[in-house]
């Protein structure tokens, strides 16, 4: 639909339209034959209805025209409704082939993957801004100024031709990315880990993978997410509380995925210009080779995040770096590098920063002073599993902040 009209907007409702008459006719009358094809057809009723209040229909009368011959052609052949017309060998997934068109490169690189997340995958505006690390209503104004240059623009929204996927790529991965992230340690709810998100961001990650196999990095995202993915069962108690890295019982690690995860770390690591997914699959693949907590070369896991912060500086990796600092050196070292992030306006409301810096005075016994910052990070987390663990910390410290 978003195709076909030209306007992120008038698809958007009508879609939405389409599924409230749904919900109204479908307990009433049955469900039909084809539910897809039902949605498609009265999804573009609606946008009809909508763009000839507006006067804009004789703009798209015949790429309109067009769909109901392929709805009708896809019916008859006993398909599915519009998915003839996603028919394209070259990405041989649906998801994968609309994350490719959502992602244009006439679109700032940024618009491009926050689109594909909030219109392909699900994620809410609150979501992405915090994987952007930036306020909620700043990014649902950057959605809204994409939209409208698709529309204001004339940016076709049309499946990519083979030689136009290498231009795509390196937002599509990042799609791919962020969806994995916010399965596995989600922003805010009743659960730490969104166990669909991450099948289905594995799942696009091995398609892409396959696709592009002269792209390492498509090959180290997989292993990034394969690797953390092997953890996945340990991270929580059957309560859904919070279980750190060094606590989890690494005997229910799943080597399957951990064996096929170190393979392609090796190998997205070994070309000479590695990427930001190589280089993070490699700090996950050493988490994997630790037979305990005490045998992790942390001082090799720095190393990697000073490189992955060359590449592209940020201040999570720093962040990162800071924590791996400390558990090679010593709290004091890490606690100097979280110093010089403190002001960092990207990381204001983000509670992994007090809270490293408040694990790191709790193990050097200043735990008045943790106690303060355990308290700063219960202010901004957002998942209840996080805010149980946090509390549990605060009460080991003596929670009031006596110096103690």
């Amino acid at each position: 639909m978003i195709r076909l009209v030209g306007d992120f907007h008038v698809a958007e409702e009508a879609v939405q339209e389409a599924f409230a008459t749904a919900l109204q006719r479908w307990p009433r009358d049955g469900r039909p034959r084809n539910p897809r094809a039902w949605l498609v057809s009265t999804a573009r009723h609606k946008a009809i209805d909508a763009l000839r209040r507006a006067g804009r229909f004789r703009e798209i009368q015949g790429e309109l025209a067009q769909l109901a011959e392929l709805d009708s052609a896809g019916n008859s052949a006993g398909k599915e409704g519009s998915e003839i017309e996603m028919a394209d060998d070259a990405i041989p997934d649906e998801r994968l082939r609309l994350i490719f068109t959502c992602c244009h490169p006439a679109l700032a690189r940024e618009a491009q993957v926050a689109l594909a997340l909030r219109t392909l995958c699900g994620l809410s505006t609150d979501e992405i801004a915090r994987a952007f690390l930036v306020r909620p209503p700043t990014m649902a104004q950057r959605l809204v100024r994409a939209k409208r240059k698709i529309r204001d623009a004339g940016i076709p929204y049309a499946v990519p031709e083979p030689d136009q996927l290498a231009e795509r790529t390196v937002s599509v991965l990042a799609v791919i990315y962020l969806v994995f992230n916010e399965g596995y340690a989600a922003t805010a709810g009743d659960d730490l880990v969104r166990a669909d998100l991450c099948g289905e961001a594995i799942r696009l990650g091995r398609i892409a993978a396959g696709l592009l196999p002269d792209l390492p990095e498509a090959r180290g995202l997989l292993a990034l997410m394969l690797l953390h993915d092997a953890r996945r069962a340990t991270r929580t108690t059957p309560d859904g509380d919070l279980v750190l890295l060094e606590d989890q019982d690494r005997t229910r690690w799943d080597q399957v995925k951990i064996a096929e995860g170190l393979v392609l770390a090796a190998d997205a690591l070994a070309v000479p210009e590695a990427g930001p997914y190589a280089l993070q699959a490699a700090i996950a693949a050493e988490h994997a080779r630790a037979p305990r907590p005490g045998d992790t070369d942390w001082r090799r896991i720095a190393e990697l995040y000073a490189w992955l912060a060359h590449l592209g500086p940020s201040p999570v990796i720093e962040l990162n770096r800071a924590v791996a600092v400390a558990m090679a050196d010593g709290p004091e070292a890490g606690l100097a590098l979280l110093d010089e992030l403190e002001a960092h306006p990207a990381l204001a409301e983000y509670y992994l920063l007090p809270a490293a810096r408040a694990d790191l005075l709790r193990r050097l016994g200043r735990n008045g002073e943790a106690a303060e910052y355990y308290r700063r990070a219960l202010a901004l987390v957002g998942t209840d599993a996080e805010r149980r663990f946090l509390e549990r910390r605060l009460a080991e410290v003596g929670g009031a902040g006596s110096g103690a």
